[in-house]
């Protein structure tokens, strides 16, 4: 059983191999996000949540995933397009995957069975302290500029 996010690879939005041992040192916001979902609106806060806290060592991680009615049905290339063209995203954008299910991907089930709670729909957030561990956990209402998940990130940043 893994003890750290770091012990996880996921596949770029570009389709690269990512450890993310990488991200050693940094606090991390990893997000299951989806295009087509009421939710999508988030992106843009997710952006500004980066560009504010990204020089004090933040990372958001943005995990498209089609398992909550089918809102992420594009292509890698599509979802990045329109990240890029909608909401002018610059964080780490990563390959569809399967959040919950029989195929989930592993960094999923190491996120859910740490914090007893499952992917329940698209934006659910899962933050990350400096040493990989996962701290606590957001569902998809609690939005990017919300205040106790702002102090949140910032007492970890110290």
């Amino acid at each position: 059983m893994a003890s750290t996010i770091h012990e996880f690879t996921l596949t770029s939005i570009d389709g690269q191999p990512v450890s993310l041992s990488t991200y050693q040192g940094k606090v991390c916001l990893l997000v299951n996000v989806a295009s087509r979902c009421g939710y999508t609106k988030q992106y843009k806060g997710l952006e500004e949540l980066y560009r504010t806290y990204k020089d004090r060592g933040l990372v958001v991680l943005g995990i498209p995933s089609n398992d909550f009615g089918a809102q992420e049905p594009g292509t890698e290339a599509e979802i990045k397009s329109f990240c890029s063209t909608n909401y002018d995203v610059t964080f780490d954008m990563f390959a569809k995957v399967k959040v919950q299910g029989a195929d989930q991907v592993p960094l999923y089930g190491y996120l859910t069975n740490t914090t007893g709670n499952s992917v329940q729909w698209n934006f659910n957030k899962f933050l990350v302290n400096k040493e990989g561990q996962v701290v606590k956990y957001y569902p998809s209402s609690v939005p990017p500029e919300d205040k106790t998940l702002r102090a949140d990130i910032e007492a970890l940043l110290g």
